[in-house]
């Protein structure tokens, strides 16, 4: 089963602060600790499932593999539960700054305790900007190697006739009356039971609080204008179709001078005439001739890094395979070594023969060295066949 991005298991925005990762991640750990769930699987994967993505986002260099390389950056980077799950009083305390030295029954009403907007404050808003996902094709030489893409996109970016603010002077952005800057109007309903009072986002100024009175006609009030750049991209050796680079803040630009969003490159493989991949394992099919099957013979075959020679052994049967240490392509976070490629050795039988072709192979058939004599090795070696590829 496919894991979650780490972001989606938090509940967080890929620019969140540690802080953010933080008080997610702990909010996660209180309510599904398997102490509080006592025999709910499913509680204690989620609990699991948080912690292996606070483990990772939580550390600078964990984090920036993974934002770059995704999964395939930090596999086998995550908490070792093998020795239990640890005491949730521990995990508080350590999470709070070991504000909360008593036992977990002291924490009645921990649910309510924590973030919210207490009623008509202002909180600033930021804004994200939207991803921006591209597809770049390579070979595989350029895998193998790493290479540097230029790709050319049309995104959002600030408008530099008004500084991304919408309106060219700042004297041209009003509080707005309606909610009085606060983003949100009160409402206060009389009941039997008293008083009930209820918040929700201005429908005057959409929740920011300000309104522009006189729009820049550029951007016409977003802070924003389509441009389209050319951006460099180093592609390290290795990648594999499907996966999927991150190039943080080259995304659109967010309104009101906000985080940008990011570059998404998600990498597709050209088809090679020679080779199959499998993973970081390449494999080859050589066809040599009869006659250099019987007698042997030293053989030429391409490599990712230029061609080299190869021994063919004589007697070689039709299916052998030759594997060639080092000479497949490189993993792309660099700790699995470089892979294999494999050589297997097809024997070409011709299918149409002179007269005097077929004298030869006449006399042939008789000989006993001719006649089909399998070995036992002989035999496992055929079943070995069966499993190889086309």
């Amino acid at each position: 089963m496919a894991k979650r991005d780490y972001y989606e298991v938090l509940g967080v925005e890929k620019g969140a602060s540690a802080d953010e990762i933080k008080k997610a991640y702990r909010k996660l750990a209180v309510k599904y600790h398997p102490d509080k769930n006592p025999g709910d699987k499913e509680a204690e994967e989620k609990f699991k499932e948080a912690a292996e993505a606070y483990s990772i986002l939580s550390d600078p260099d964990k984090k920036a593999k993974y934002d770059q390389f995704g999964h395939a950056g930090v596999d086998g980077a995550g908490p070792d539960f093998s020795g239990g799950f640890g005491n949730l009083n521990d995990i508080l305390n350590d999470l709070f700054g070991g504000a909360f030295g008593g036992g977990f029954g002291g924490f009645s009403g921990f649910g309510g305790g924590f973030g919210g907007n207490r009623g008509g404050q202002r909180q600033q808003r930021v804004y994200r900007g939207r991803d921006i996902r591209v597809r770049v094709k390579l070979t595989l030489e350029e895998i193998a190697k790493g290479v540097e893409k230029e790709i050319s996109i049309e995104k959002s970016v600030p408008c530099t006739d008004c500084g991304g603010r919408g309106a060219k002077n700042s004297s041209d952005i009003k509080t707005c009356t309606a909610c009085g800057g606060t983003g949100q109007v009160q409402r206060v309903v009389n009941s039997l039971f008293g008083q009930t009072v209820t918040y929700s986002t201005c429908q005057q100024c959409g929740g920011e609080g300000k309104i522009i009175t006189n729009p820049c006609r550029t951007c016409g009030g977003s802070g924003l204008v389509r441009k389209r750049e050319t951006i460099k991209v180093k592609i390290p050796a290795g990648v594999e179709a499907g996966m999927q680079l991150t190039i943080q803040g080259e995304g659109h630009a967010a309104k009101n001078n906000g985080i940008n969003g990011d570059l998404l490159v998600v990498i597709e493989e050209q088809e090679h005439p020679d080779f199959k991949r499998e993973g970081n394992n390449l494999y080859y099919t050589k066809i040599i001739s009869l006659p250099e099957a019987i007698l042997g013979a030293e053989v030429e075959i391409p490599c990712i890094d230029g061609p080299r020679k190869i021994k063919i052994d004589a007697g070689t049967q039709s299916g052998t395979v030759t594997r060639i240490s080092g000479k497949g392509l490189p993993t792309v976070n660099g700790y699995g070594g470089t892979g294999d490629l494999y050589v297997k050795i097809a024997v070409w039988i011709p299918k149409r023969l002179d007269k005097e072709d077929k004298a030869v192979i006449e006399s042939l058939r008789d000989k006993d060295a001719f006649k089909p004599n399998p070995t036992k090795e002989d035999k496992s070696f055929f079943e070995k066949l069966k499993d190889w590829f086309d």
